[in-house]
């Protein structure tokens, strides 16, 4: 936690998502207080107020404007009282400055309290809009739309029987929620596919555990991050204490899973990128991630700190299309310094700072007012992080008895006129019915690369020593 000062207090939330992928909640000091109580709320920081900045408009331009206002009024074909079309001029000033500046109403501005929580109700995907459509960044592990079979990179086009094409973004959000036990069919155009999908998705309250564990092959660890919420630096860190604690401390390297996450709480992973980093160890002024901007003194500078839970053990980091904001920082953070390698595809691209700016009547202004770049000064923002290996999620299907390479290199046994081995002790087969766990490279083929990369990666520090 830091200051900065300047004449005014602001009280701010940070965090990154698929669709506010860097987001600082400003609410003024005495005119937005119940906002104050918003979860998650990591730093205090001072901003210059909007009634120091000079702003000059062309007075032609605001006759033209008000000449608009006066025809609408004169002449649409119904009525429009002047709140609906000041605030119809409003969301058209930010929607036509990029896909992540937007005016917020009342209930958009308090719906933002919910987005850090990791628990609320709808299907549980993070979206964003994409040329008058809605495109799928992530479903969210263990949710609704994920057990539908939602797919990163889908684009909706229709909600039940309205389709998507002239809602807003919130019109369409506010369509996919719904009380729990309700079923939403969306339509969907999915690269590959001939023609569009019908998904059914039966809504439920979202309540997301971001983080999972595992072990592999004996002494590898496994941590997937779904998404960064509050809590999740704090719960990697006893995932990996556990892992260890199981391995009695012979924890030979670790897979840190980031593919599908939308992102979330900056604070969050600067934490867990902090976890991996020894400030001693790295070059870039130990730089985690900093952001650049025209509004004064909102920059932001994240460095590392001494120590390095894994004790300088491989790391293999897995990203993929649907790694967006948070992710990238953490992906870009690791790549930069060297402490991981990157496995999988290019992430999202989703590197721009919306700063949230409270207007009266519990009302506010979501504007882009920054990008945020990498500790060696690369910016994510559409083009997101390569990786180190390009590896494709390939399916490859797995033969009767899981073995599919069995048919290309025979063994003993194949050859006619082998000598039997008149061993009692003969490998049995699995008897019909069982139910055998199917191999890695079956179920998860990005993963199985990058076990084996991480392998590699222990096989080289070992005769290094």
């Amino acid at each position: 936690m830091h200051f900065l000062q300047l004449s005014r207090t602001f009280l701010i939330t940070i965090f990154l998502s698929g669709i506010c992928s860097f987001l600082l909640l400003f609410p003024i000091t005495g005119s937005t207080k119940e906002v104050g109580t918003s979860q998650a709320i990591p730093e205090i920081i001072d901003t210059p107020s909007s009634e120091n900045v000079e702003t000059k408009i062309p007075l032609s331009d605001l006759q033209r404007f008000t000449t608009v206002i006066d025809n609408i009024k004169n002449y649409y074909v119904k009525p429009i009282e002047d709140p609906v079309l000041l605030e119809n001029a409003i969301r058209g000033m930010l929607a036509g400055l990029d896909p992540h500046s937007s005016y917020l109403d009342t209930e958009e501005y308090a719906e933002l309290k919910e987005t850090t929580t990791g628990k609320f109700g709808g299907l549980g995907v993070e979206v964003t809009p994409e040329d008058g459509l809605i495109r799928v960044i992530s479903p969210i592990d263990d949710t609704p739309a994920q057990r539908a079979g939602v797919k990163a990179g889908d684009l909706i086009i229709r909600l039940n029987d309205t389709p998507v094409k002239g809602l807003s973004l919130h019109e369409a959000i506010e369509t996919m929620r719904g009380e729990k036990g309700t079923k939403i069919v969306l339509t969907i155009i999915r690269q590959g596919e001939t023609k569009p999908l019908l998904i059914t998705v039966v809504r439920d309250t979202i309540s997301a555990q971001s983080v999972r564990s595992k072990t592999l092959d004996e002494n590898y660890g496994y941590i997937r991050i779904s998404q960064f919420q509050t809590n999740s630096a704090e719960d990697m860190i006893r995932a990996i204490q556990t892992l260890k604690k199981n391995m009695e401390g012979k924890l030979k390297g670790l897979i840190l899973d980031l593919r599908n996450n939308p992102g979330g709480i900056l604070e969050s992973s600067v934490k867990i990128s902090d976890a991996f980093l020894d400030r001693d160890k790295l070059k870039y002024d130990a730089m985690i991630v900093y952001a650049k901007g025209r509004m004064p003194n909102s920059q932001i500078k994240e460095k590392a700190h001494p120590g390095d839970i894994l004790n300088g053990a491989p790391m293999v980091v897995l990203v993929d299309g649907g790694s967006a904001s948070a992710s990238e920082i953490v992906a870009g953070a690791l790549q930069d310094h060297q402490r991981a390698v990157i496995l999988g595809t290019q992430t999202f691209g989703k590197g721009s700072v919306q700063t949230v700016i409270p207007l009266k009547d519990k009302r506010g202004l979501k504007l882009t007012t920054a990008l945020y770049y990498t500790p060696a000064g690369r910016s994510i923002q559409a083009i997101g992080i390569k990786p180190d290996i390009i590896v494709q999620n390939l399916k490859i299907p797995a033969t009767a008895d899981n073995d599919e390479f069995k048919n290309l290199y025979p063994r003993e046994e194949n050859l006619q006129g082998h000598i039997e081995n008149g061993s009692s002790n003969k490998p049995t087969s699995a008897k019909a019915g069982d139910k055998a766990e199917l191999p890695l490279i079956n179920t998860d083929y990005q993963l199985h690369e990058a076990l084996n990369v991480l392998k590699g990666l222990v096989l080289i520090n070992q005769n290094r020593d």
